[in-house]
């Protein structure tokens, strides 16, 4: 699952900092999954160690009286660019000191690199099938993590357009496994109708928005 939207007022490509919270939309979005899977054979709820991630989890592990576990590889991409305004129209692309974390798309030069992403969130969902076999499993990551590791599944390159990731706020991309292999990728919105319509996949751009990928894939 990606976390709900954030509480980010001066519209700031946060990563990895510390201190930004769910929105009071936000929370609103994490109490709709948590209903929506309320139903669901869960076992296991873990999620970044990130605060909106949390946050968004806590509802789910409260609804099926689990503990939270917290698990470091589901945790943001890394981002030289984070603390700062990096997105479409901002001026940033114009700005030669950022010129040189721009060399390399395929990598990328501004981040943690792609594969090693990979590695990582595939390291977090074995963790949770193993943990929860039998059953289902739930993690709360972010948006670049998460479509990187789907894409690495569905065998498609790892470079990409942020534009075109499906992975809306509060969405929930399902990894089905046979054994210790998976088989299956599903991607669902439950609480679509909460998600404003510029945070949407597909939508326009806006200035400081991470719904929309953070410039280069973030």
């Amino acid at each position: 699952m990606r976390h709900g939207e954030v509480h980010n007022p001066d519209g700031l490509l946060y990563g990895r900092l510390p201190g930004y919270h769910l929105s009071e939309l936000g929370r609103k979005m994490a109490e709709r999954v948590a209903e929506h899977l309320a139903p669901r054979d869960i076992t296991h709820v873990a999620a970044s160690p990130l605060e909106r991630a949390q946050e968004t989890a806590a509802p789910i592990a409260k609804a099926h009286g689990l503990d939270l576990a917290t698990d470091a590889r589901l945790i943001e991409a890394d981002n030289v660019f984070q603390g700062k305004t990096f997105g479409v129209g901002d001026g940033a692309l114009r700005n030669p000191d950022n010129w040189k974390h721009l060399v390399n798309p395929f990598k990328p030069s501004w981040g943690e690199p792609y594969v090693d992403q990979v590695v990582r969130m595939m390291g977090a969902l074995n963790a949770a099938k193993d943990a929860a076999r039998g059953h289902e499993a739930v993690l709360v990551s972010h948006q670049l993590p998460i479509w990187i590791v789907r894409s690495y599944v569905e065998r498609r390159r790892l470079w990409h357009d942020p534009r075109k990731r499906q992975c809306t706020l509060a969405s929930l991309t399902s990894f089905t496994y046979l054994g210790d292999k998976i088989v299956s990728v599903g991607y669902s919105e439950p609480a679509i109708d909460l998600v404003p319509a510029h945070l949407r996949a597909g939508a326009k751009p806006q200035k400081g928005s991470e719904a929309q990928g953070k410039a280069f894939g973030a």
